[in-house]
């Protein structure tokens, strides 16, 4: 196989770019994305998803483009685009068919072709080979070949990072998986873990949100059942917490790209083999109704008309990602039930919330005062730091405060104020 491999990356988000980064320390890489402003911005040193620091960014030996004719004459091509659901919650593999044309359109005899994409197995062979196959005259597994291997992103965290976590690998031949464990292995100080096909990663992938995703229905479910008893889960998981092999898994809304999207991509293989997924269906449905179900919680604990503040907005502390947020779910329930409501997130992008979910963010929370609820959605930093004095101003006497992630759990709150939780 090549001795030193140019490689590709094809999507430069959370997933693509610091992978992009670590690859190109050791081979010849070009990152690409369709976005014009997304490249000129990281060539500027900025990355806005707040992964990679601008030293580091304009440090690196990565050539980025936005130029389709830049990925010729690479002999690796590595896809990590989003796989999104739509409105209907049906898997939208538009995005990986796109970077397929791309890449068909570019790729020479001999070229590797390996997503990092989450799908279900069957896709990678049977889906992205036939259209790589249509749009470059080329055959798969003869002219040119596939490999997958499942990413393992996750936004904001700094220890389980692209050149420290087990990466899997898998490819059509042994020799692919051999150089695409080279160069996966001299990224990652984790090591390489080499499945057994295509398939069998690509299973292993999903499966590994949707079992997150089970179990945190789980939680949410005994939530709901703890607040008619009158009882904190949060008590109850410190106390089931003291047993060994006991799940530390957290109540809450479950947003992002992977954990709430991943798991219909499980159902709807499932469903084209004739088996209905019950569990991870059920899981599905009690993650996606904790927003309204919070909202009915906060809105029977005040008077019509309220005015909320909310804090936060991402889907995920103290990260800017702002994909599949449920906090929007939170509030739009609050605004059906009749009350006003004002959001503040210091890590969203302002542009970004008005054109995702047409919500406008405060600025600052600097003049906000006299609320009739207060209502922390995401546990950003900053809020966990407010003081009471600030707090105090914020929500009214009387008001309530809806701490949703037990952000002020245990603290002294100011005297005066309604306090709820999970």
């Amino acid at each position: 196989m090549i001795e030193n491999p140019r490689v590709g990356v094809i999507g430069l988000g959370y997933v693509g770019l610091p992978l992009a980064v670590a690859v190109a320390r050791h081979f010849p890489t070009v990152g690409f994305d369709i976005s014009v402003p997304r490249v000129n911005e990281l060539k500027a040193g900025k990355d806005r998803t707040g992964e990679i620091e601008s030293p580091v960014l304009r440090a690196s030996s990565l050539r980025l483009s936005a130029d389709a004719a830049d990925l010729k004459g690479v002999d690796v091509y590595i896809v990590t685009v989003p796989t999104p659901v739509d409105l209907e919650n049906r898997p939208d593999l538009g995005p990986v068919l796109s970077a397929c044309r791309t890449v068909g359109q570019a790729m020479a005899k001999g070229a590797v072709v390996v997503f990092e994409s989450t799908v279900y197995p069957g896709v990678t062979e049977d889906i992205c080979g036939p259209e790589l196959e249509k749009h470059s005259g080329l055959k798969a597994g003869v002219d040119f070949f596939l490999g997958y291997s499942p990413e393992r992103i996750n936004p904001g965290d700094k220890l389980h990072t692209v050149d420290r976590i087990t990466k899997v690998v898998s490819g059509q031949t042994p020799e692919v998986a051999q150089l695409l464990g080279r160069i996966y292995g001299s990224v990652t100080t984790g090591g390489v873990f080499l499945a057994a096909s295509i398939r069998v990663a690509e299973a292993a992938k999903v499966i590994e949100n949707a079992q997150r995703d089970i179990n945190i229905a789980f939680i949410n479910e005994i939530t709901m059942i703890f607040q008619k008893l009158g009882i904190s889960v949060h008590d109850v998981l410190e106390a089931s917490g003291t047993k060994w092999n006991f799940l530390n898994f957290k109540p809450g809304l479950v947003g992002g790209h992977c954990i709430g999207v991943d798991p219909f991509y499980l159902a709807l293989c499932a469903q084209q083999n004739g088996h209905h997924p019950e569990i991870i269906l059920s899981g599905r449905r009690i993650n996606d109704g904790m927003g309204p179900w919070i909202a009915g919680r906060i809105s029977e604990r005040l008077e019509r008309s309220a005015r909320i503040l909310v804090l936060g907005l991402t889907f995920k502390e103290d990260v800017p990602d702002l994909r599949n947020s449920k906090v929007v779910d939170v509030i739009a329930g609050l605004r059906a039930r009749g009350h006003t409501v004002d959001v503040h997130d210091p890590f969203a992008d302002a542009e970004e919330a008005r054109h995702e979910y047409n919500e406008t963010l405060l600025s600052s929370l600097d003049g906000c005062a006299g609320y009739d609820a207060l209502v922390v959605a995401v546990p950003h930093a900053p809020y966990g730091a407010l003081s009471n004095e600030t707090i105090a101003q914020m929500v009214r006497d009387g008001g309530l405060i809806a701490d949703i992630k037990g952000v002020w759990r245990g603290r002294d709150l100011p005297p005066g104020r309604r306090l709820w939780g999970l």
